[in-house]
């Protein structure tokens, strides 16, 4: 299984908990020299995560353009969606996506962990108030991705840099 838990940072009877997906590329799973995607649970009051997640918010309509016009070897767009369920809140990754009457759709490339209400490998329709990041791979470095590179503040130091050397992963400071 692609999907296995990194971490519980937080107990289950935290009421309000927000898991993130961490995932990397549907691509880059089928090879087994990389590491695996993880499930990282933060709080929904975490600074960090809600730093990452307000910056690509706000750069969100430059992400639009490129999507829309993308430069020789730009590739694998991705949005992060916030969904929810009786069951919890949870980040998925969507890939591919399009624009839709009143929104988006997009293929979901993650297994669930809390909300139970979606499958892996769905399509589903999302808000732009519901996109909470959004990716792309430019000749092999994967830029946007703030969330993930905010997880990375924490994981051990040579997970993170696994991940960055198997997946190019640029975060900015």
């Amino acid at each position: 299984m692609f999907f296995h838990q990194l971490c519980r940072a937080l107990g289950r009877n935290m009421k309000k908990l927000v898991a993130i997906i961490l995932f990397l590329s549907g691509m880059a799973l089928a090879n087994d020299d990389k590491i695996d995607d993880r499930v990282v649970n933060v709080d929904e009051q975490n600074r960090v995560m809600n730093t990452a997640i307000m910056q690509a918010r706000s750069t969100l309509d430059s992400f639009f353009k490129l999507h829309d016009a993308p430069p020789e070897g730009a590739e694998n767009f991705k949005l992060k969606v916030m969904l929810s369920d009786e069951n919890g809140v949870e980040h998925f990754w969507f890939t591919p996506f399009k624009r839709v009457e009143g929104g988006f759709a997009g293929v979901l490339v993650n297994e669930p962990s809390v909300v139970n209400s979606v499958e892996f490998g769905k399509v589903y329709g999302f808000k732009r108030d519901q996109i909470t990041d959004w990716g792309y791979e430019l000749n092999g470095r994967q830029y946007g991705s703030y969330t993930v590179c905010a997880l990375f503040t924490f994981m051990e130091k040579e997970i993170v840099a696994t991940y960055k050397r198997d997946h190019g992963f640029v975060c900015k400071p």
